[in-house]
C-alpha cells in the first residue's frame, strides 16, 4: 500500500516538474518573440513622426564623417547602424504613404541609399579607408537625391 503511494506521489511529482519546465520553455520562446523588430513590417509611426525625424536622422548619418576621419572604426559603425536604421524607418513610412505610382522610383533610391550604407559598414569592419570614404560619398549622393524626392 505504501509502495502505492510512493509510485502516485512520483507520479505528481513529475507531472510537475514537468509542467513547469513546459511553462518556462514557451515562456522564453515568448521573449525571444517579443524581442523581434517587425516595424519595418507594420510601422508603429505616422507620416509626421517620420517627416519630423528625418532630417536629424540624416544628419546623424552624415556624421559619421567625423569618425571615419579619426579612423574610429567600430565606433563609426555603430553610429551608422544607430542612425540608418532609424532613418531607414522614416523612409519607409513616408514611401507607404505615398501613391502607388510614386513608390517604384522610391523604393530604388532606399535601396541604393542602404546598400551604399551597408557596404560602408563592411569597409569600416575591414578598416579599408578608401573604400569606406568611397561608400560615404554615395550615400551622401543617395540621401540627397531621396530626400529631393520625399
Amino acid at each position: 500500500m505504501s509502495e502505492k503511494k510512493l509510485v502516485y506521489k512520483n507520479r505528481r511529482v513529475g507531472i510537475l516538474v514537468i509542467t513547469t519546465m513546459a511553462a518556462s520553455f514557451s515562456s522564453s520562446i515568448n521573449n525571444i518573440a517579443c524581442g523581434l523588430d517587425l516595424r519595418m513590417v507594420a510601422p508603429d509611426q505616422t507620416i509626421e513622426e517620420a517627416k519630423n525625424g528625418i532630417q536629424n536622422h540624416a544628419k546623424g548619418l552624415l556624421q559619421v564623417k567625423d569618425l571615419i576621419e579619426l579612423k574610429a572604426w567600430r565606433e563609426a559603425q555603430k553610429e551608422l547602424r544607430k542612425s540608418s536604421s532609424l532613418l531607414k524607418q522614416d523612409i519607409y513610412t513616408i514611401i507607404q504613404a505615398k501613391p502607388g505610382n510614386e513608390r517604384q522610383n522610391l523604393r530604388k533610391l532606399y535601396f541604393n541609399l542602404f546598400n551604399s550604407v551597408s557596404k560602408l559598414d563592411y569597409a569600416a569592419r575591414d578598416e579599408d579607408e578608401s573604400k569606406v570614404l568611397q561608400c560615404y560619398d554615395k550615400i551622401v549622393l543617395a540621401l540627397n537625391e531621396i530626400l529631393s524626392e520625399l
